[in-house]
């Protein structure tokens, strides 16, 4: 028997609620199949599973609001039967906590006509439209024969719901601020950081880029955005200590480079969900990875794979007239990389001084994982990718 356990989609998580069930008791899943559907401080989130099965109970309710590591549901490893699950379940019975009593023992033994006697009287038309306008039917009072709901009590409901959102957005704003704050409050207090920042020309990769831009429609052309993501993917190749994981006590390298964007979200707050495997995908694709992530960024509909493993993020302000941020780092990470807005200013290069596009990149890293002079070094690197834009 599989748990199928609310996994943490970010530092700043530490509960969830579930808002929908994409599959039900008896559905086959296949590893990577989105199962759920989570509400956190920040974002709608949708919850993959990890293994191939076939879900046997649905353990936590549609609305209920639960902590990280709690087993929402159980499945079937594949070729288990229900009967084998069973005998594993009574095997090991202080895995499972015992259900709450509501009642005393007596009233447990109660016949079933008694127990469905005290349901909440609703009619098949009333139920299909609760379904419809995902309303919770126990919690309205039925203005039918006997107390019975009806489908005019279900839009009323639905009403009041959606009269309540504005207040609620509000309340959802707060608590989004409280949970980055705390995030980023433990991140200051144990994690050693250190900073350093290079000024990086960019004129070649200027330049490189609106050559290729003129080739390009209008819909596929790429940001420069996109140039500095893949070049600090690469620069990572020399520095491996920047991306992973710092875990009980020790760094955990990452077996793959899925580097988190900052993306502000229109309720306010930043958001730094994985683009995967950056270091494989050409300019292109990560176009298309990055601009697909921003739209459903913002429109609430991300992966809990997209949450729950950044190796790295990169934070870019400067659309917003910064000239160099200098970040928090997400935990478990261990490096934020920033860039701030590239602008024209005086330049020197092989005795000539004269103005070219600059940016300045920063670095955030911690110093447990790693030191100044291999931050020094990834900088570097950095600088030396975006100097040979056509080889991104």
């Amino acid at each position: 028997m599989i748990e199928f356990k609310l996994p943490s989609l970010g530092a700043d998580m530490d509960q969830g609620k579930l808002v929908e069930w994409k599959v039900k008791p008896g559905d086959v899943v296949k590893r990577g199949q989105v199962v759920a559907v989570v509400d956190t401080s920040k974002a709608a989130v949708e919850v993959e599973i990890w293994h191939d099965g076939t879900m046997l109970e649905q353990l936590v309710p549609v609305g209920e609001t639960v902590p990280v590591g709690t087993v929402l549901a159980t499945l079937l490893a594949p070729g288990e039967t229900p009967e084998q699950a069973a005998a594993q379940r009574r095997a090991a019975p202080a895995a499972r906590p015992a259900p709450k009593q509501t009642a005393p023992a007596a009233a447990v033994a109660a016949p079933i006509s008694a127990t469905l006697a005290q349901r909440k009287p609703i009619s098949p038309a009333a139920r299909k439209h609760a379904r419809e306008l995902n309303v919770d039917v126990e919690g309205i009072a039925g203005t039918g024969p006997h107390g019975a709901v009806t489908v005019e009590d279900v839009e009323k409901a639905a009403a009041a719901a959606r009269a309540g959102a504005v207040p609620a957005a509000a309340d959802r704003y707060a608590e989004m601020r409280k949970a980055i704050a705390a995030a980023m409050s433990r991140s200051k207090r144990e994690i050693p950081h250190y900073y350093l920042s290079e000024t990086i020309p960019m004129q070649r990769a200027a330049e490189w880029l609106a050559r290729e831009n003129e080739k390009r429609p209008v819909t596929e052309r790429i940001l420069i955005g996109a140039l500095q993501i893949k070049a600090v993917a690469l620069a990572l190749a020399k520095t491996p200590e920047l991306n992973g994981f710092w875990k009980n006590g020790t760094f955990e390298p990452a077996t793959g480079v899925h580097i988190g964007v900052a993306i502000s979200i229109r309720q306010g707050g930043l958001i730094p969900p994985a683009i995967h495997d950056v270091d494989k995908k050409t300019l292109a694709e990560l176009m298309r990875a990055l601009s697909d992530l921003v739209a459903r960024a913002r429109a609430g509909s991300l992966r809990s794979s997209e949450m729950s493993d950044p190796t790295i993020t990169v934070t870019n302000l400067g659309e917003t007239g910064v000239e160099s941020v200098f970040g928090v780092i997400y935990p478990p990470q261990v490096a934020l990389v920033g860039f701030g807005r590239m602008e024209a200013r005086p330049w020197s290069e092989d005795g000539k001084l004269f103005t070219a596009p600059l940016v300045t990149a920063s670095l955030s890293a911690d110093h447990r994982a790693s030191n100044g002079i291999r931050g020094a070094r990834f900088l570097a690197e950095l600088r030396e990718r975006l100097q040979h834009p056509e080889e991104l």
